[in-house]
């Protein structure tokens, strides 16, 4: 099963992880969380690596709705959007909601589960386009 929803940008890293906050925001995410994978595998490991960005994205009506219908679907979210270096490129990835969200028996987290993904979907496109 596909968890992740996927492309390549024809950007620099800074410039990638910009489009993608203006383009989760057009789908009407914010940005709730911001993980610096790179920065944190430096100081608790001592290891080095690539850039790589995790945005806990959040759009606050389809959460409202994914809650209401199942207290514990806060396990699955937020969205992650990630951006990462990877031989050379600059690559961003989002979490597919239909597929976590699939995991819950419940007809309206189904229905949040799509529209997230068609929303993510269309701001990781933008992001590379």
């Amino acid at each position: 099963m596909d968890y992740a929803i996927k492309a390549t940008s024809p950007r620099d890293f800074d410039a990638t992880v910009a489009k993608a906050r203006e383009e989760l925001m057009k789908e009407g995410f914010g940005v709730l969380t911001e993980i610096d994978l790179q920065a944190k595998m430096r100081e608790k490991l001592e290891r080095t690596m690539d850039r790589y960005l995790i945005l806990g994205a959040c759009n606050p009506p389809l959460a409202w709705d994914a809650v209401h219908a199942q207290m514990d679907v806060g396990v699955l979210l937020p969205c992650n959007v990630c951006v990462y270096e990877r031989d050379g490129a600059v690559v961003v990835s989002a979490m597919d909601p239909h597929a976590a969200l699939g995991l819950i028996d419940d007809e309206t987290v189904h229905a949040v589960g799509t529209e997230a993904a068609e929303r993510l979907r269309r701001a990781v496109a933008a992001t590379c386009a």
